[in-house]
């Protein structure tokens, strides 16, 4: 019983943390959903805490064009590379379908759905960011394992100079 009351303690600040709070934060002028679909890995993240001691993490994006959702499979080796896999399914719906950049998440769990923020991405489609409109959680992801510094910092630069707060953005560990 205990379990579960600490488990729904965390679920209310996760919610909390995930509403908006900015109407104004910029997302990416348009996504291309079907350069966007595929695999990605999390090269640096704020996690949430689910994601904590990651490694191996990547998200994968499946298009449903009957239903307009899309399938959201995220994995990844809990406590290390060799550790247990874990999977947190999700759905998403695309809320702003002019941009196709403002989506909403719904784990399999809530009856209700959480904004999700493709706030930058470069034009090929080889990284892009992710963020919540109050800026507790941030993904950073690639196409590739791996990311060279320089690039990372490039990009926590640009999304420091649109407003975003960068701190507290760890590396995801990828070996594969």
């Amino acid at each position: 019983m205990k379990t579960k009351k600490i488990c729904i303690l965390c679920l209310v600040f996760f919610l909390n943390a995930c509403q908006s709070t900015d109407p104004y934060l910029k997302t990416v002028e348009f996504v291309n959903m079907d350069a966007f679909v595929g695999k990605w890995y999390v090269i640096a993240s704020r996690p949430t805490m689910f994601e904590k001691n990651a490694y191996n993490a990547t998200e994968t994006y499946s298009l449903n064009k009957e239903s307009g959702k899309i399938d959201v499979d995220f994995r990844y080796k809990k406590g290390s590379f060799t550790g247990p896999e874990k999977t947190i399914p999700q759905k998403a719906f695309i809320h702003n379908k002019q941009t196709n950049a403002h989506w909403k998440i719904s784990l399999w769990w809530l009856p209700f759905k959480l904004d999700y923020l493709v706030i930058d991405m470069d034009k090929l489609y080889q990284w892009t960011v992710i963020g919540v409109p109050n800026q507790k959680y941030l993904w950073i992801m690639s196409r590739k394992p791996e990311m060279n510094e320089d690039l990372l910092s490039k990009i926590l630069m640009q999304i420091k100079l649109k407003g975003y707060d960068t701190s507290h953005v760890n590396r995801v560990p990828q070996k594969w």
